[in-house]
């Protein structure tokens, strides 16, 4: 408890990303970003992060190179499968964003917190229609196994805010906007507008949480007197374990804040 008697919003944070259900992990990161929003929390880091989030019995978690395969395209298995890997994403993501806040929002200002805050909540709203979206399907979130590699980003970068927005809101957020507009319209092809419909809207604020990442990464480049491409070149080739493949979404990307110049160095 901070010394005006209101709760840190570092314990609030670390408090939600403990949280192992995943329907009270996403009510939770909404209702932070609330308290935040409207003063309830103080600007107080009193606690650290976890390392590792709270996680529930199911999913499974696997390694890559085990996951299953999802089944033959435009099966009724393929296509399950296919939204409970975006449900896992979007899962991963609501503790992505709550990290970045509560681990590096005292070095980065009440702004920041804000802007990572309102993601979280974004990440936890698409949780919230991909699983109810699952449920339509007559399946759930848990259903099948899913990827044990979306935390590692976070776990790598956990020293180094420039090497956290480099890695996570600008290569691997930046990667949903290139292979989103072809799974809306495989979704649409299949007669799923309802689906169509969640990933477009997951598209649009994707390209806004990539461009908050930018943003905060070109004021770091700032503030150490740094070229922010050249920055975020050399962290991309430090701490991103991929590669950067095309085709890219360049409209899309750019609409995120994103030149051509800068990623196409590095594809």
């Amino acid at each position: 408890m901070s010394l005006d008697h209101r709760p840190s919003v570092s314990a609030a944070i670390r408090a939600t990303m403990l949280e192992c259900n995943p329907h009270r992990k996403a009510m939770a990161a909404r209702k932070v970003a609330r308290d935040w929003r409207l003063g309830r929390l103080a600007f107080e880091f009193d606690v650290t992060m976890p390392d590792q989030p709270g996680r529930p019995d199911v999913p499974e978690l696997l390694p890559p190179g085990r996951m299953p395969k999802r089944g033959k395209a435009g099966s009724e298995r393929g296509r399950i499968a296919l939204w409970h890997a975006l449900a896992h994403i979007e899962f991963v993501a609501i503790d992505l964003a709550l990290d970045m806040a509560g681990r590096f929002g005292a070095e980065m200002g009440e702004q920041f917190v804000s802007d990572f805050l309102a993601v979280a909540a974004d990440e936890a709203m698409h949780f919230a229609l991909l699983g109810r979206h699952l449920r339509a399907l007559g399946s759930h979130y848990g259903a099948y196994p899913a990827h044990a590699g979306l935390w590692t980003a976070a776990h790598d970068t956990r020293h180094d805010v420039a090497a956290r927005l480099a890695v996570v809101p600008m290569v691997l957020e930046a990667r949903a906007l290139d292979v989103t507009p072809a799974t809306v319209e495989r979704v649409r092809a299949q007669g799923d507008e309802s689906g169509a419909r969640i990933l477009e809207r997951i598209l649009d604020d994707e390209i806004r949480h990539v461009r908050c990442g930018a943003n905060h990464f070109a004021d770091v480049a700032k503030r150490l007197d740094l070229v922010t491409a050249d920055l975020w070149k050399s962290l991309v080739s430090r701490y991103f374990r991929g590669t950067l493949k095309p085709p890219f979404n360049d409209s899309a990307r750019l609409a995120a804040g994103l030149s051509r110049d800068l990623y196409a160095g590095v594809a």
